[in-house]
């Protein structure tokens, strides 16, 4: 007897469920060496903070520029799943670096090449869950994938404070550890997913057009202006590392940081997402950029690691309430036509000054300590403020 009403929900194909598990073991492999090497850097090798902020800056400077051309290229050799293999096999190859690296020189080198991969494999990625998919389902297979994502951005630094507390803070080992998930993500992808056939019939263009750049208007460049310099304030997650060291806290348990900061910011992501629905971009932007106040605030003036904690948790929230609106606004700001030209260039700025803001925040903690250094952030949140004040133009919210 059949039962009457009764409808099923269409299920997310098996590679979508594959991608999100590949996300989340290479999350995992990189929290693990991520939450522990800027106080590995410091600590074991004597590594500056200058050089700790050069390194992380140029990495996540690395993978933001190489993201802007992965995009057009995906589109250019019409295949997907090869050049993801490409930046997950790249992440994969640096890892055993990190726990072999006799010097910072190999750090640096692994670091930037796990970047480079990054850059390379997210473009095509997300190309590919959409081919995976019919567009009805698109918004539940990214959210799969996000979702797993963020599990392994947790289970990373967990499993890095469980092995550092088994084996007495033994960095290498940890590392070496890190290797089996690495390995594990490329595995999956190369025999989980099947790419479908598709031929590309749109026209190859340059991702940034200096033709298009000269069509993008005041209120746009704007956007870059406001953008560069709220990058500025959000220098690496490392400096939160070094100041729960300078505070006392334990070396095996240093990636609670990361753990707290994730939790603050998956709790607020989607909360905050439904409500950039309906409230005015510019002033989530507004509230996100006083709470990153706060946390600055709150790192500098605390000199216990509990209070290096609580001021992560705030800059957890936020990011959860700061994530995308940039990308939003950028949007809004540019003709239709002129969007991939809009988004290839702000993200080049973007990159550049993230470089130039880690740079700044390891000198600032050189030469003037930890304090100095965060409220030297506070001071650029500031200054992006008042530009959010005074910014010229309407956003184009009426084009599609």
């Amino acid at each position: 007897m059949k039962t009457q009403g009764r409808v099923d929900q269409p299920r997310l194909p098996t590679g979508i469920w594959i991608l999100g598990f590949v996300s989340l073991l290479m999350d995992v492999s990189s929290e693990m060496i991520h939450s522990l090497l800027p106080v590995y850097l410091l600590s074991v090798l004597g590594v500056s903070a200058v050089t700790i902020g050069f390194i992380e800056g140029a990495a996540e400077a690395t993978a933001q520029i190489t993201k802007i051309f992965s995009g057009a290229l995906s589109d250019y050799l019409g295949r997907r799943k090869g050049l993801a293999i490409l930046g997950y096999g790249l992440g994969a190859a640096t890892k055993p670096i990190f726990a072999l690296a006799p010097s910072v020189g190999w750090i640096l080198t692994a670091r930037l090449t796990d970047r480079v991969g990054k850059g390379i494999r997210g473009a095509p990625r997300d190309a590919l869950v959409a081919d995976l998919v019919p567009s009805s389902m698109r918004g539940a297979a990214y959210g799969l994938r996000q979702s797993l994502d963020t599990v392994g951005a947790f289970a990373g630094p967990l499993i890095a404070i469980g092995l550092m507390l088994l084996w007495a803070n033994d960095y290498q080992a940890v590392f070496w550890v890190a290797v089996i998930p690495a390995a594990l993500a490329v595995g999956l992808l190369i025999f989980g997913v099947r790419e479908p056939q598709q031929p590309v019939t749109e026209a190859r263009r340059n991702p940034i057009s200096r033709d298009a750049l000269r069509q993008l208007d005041r209120a746009y460049w704007w956007v870059v202006i406001l953008g560069a310099v709220f990058t500025l304030a959000r220098f690496s997650e490392a400096f939160l590392l070094l100041r729960a060291e300078s505070n006392g806290l334990a070396i095996a348990w240093m990636p609670i940081v990361f753990v707290t900061m994730n939790v603050a910011y998956a709790v607020s992501a989607y909360p905050c997402g439904k409500l950039a629905d309906r409230v005015n971009h510019q002033h989530l932007l507004m509230i996100g950029l006083g709470l990153l106040i706060v946390a600055d605030i709150i790192l500098a003036l605390g000199e216990h690691w509990l209070w290096t904690l609580v001021g992560s948790v705030v800059w957890g929230f936020h990011m959860g309430m700061t994530q995308g609106l940039f990308a939003t606004m950028v949007a809004n700001a540019a003709p239709k036509s002129q969007r991939g030209t809009a988004f290839g260039f702000f993200n080049l700025v973007s990159g550049i000054a993230l470089l130039i803001a880690s740079v700044l925040a390891g000198l600032l903690w050189q030469y003037g300590g930890p304090a100095l250094t965060f409220y030297g952030g506070a001071g650029f949140c500031v200054v992006t403020l008042i530009g959010l004040a005074i910014r010229p133009g309407k956003d184009r919210t009426t084009q599609a």
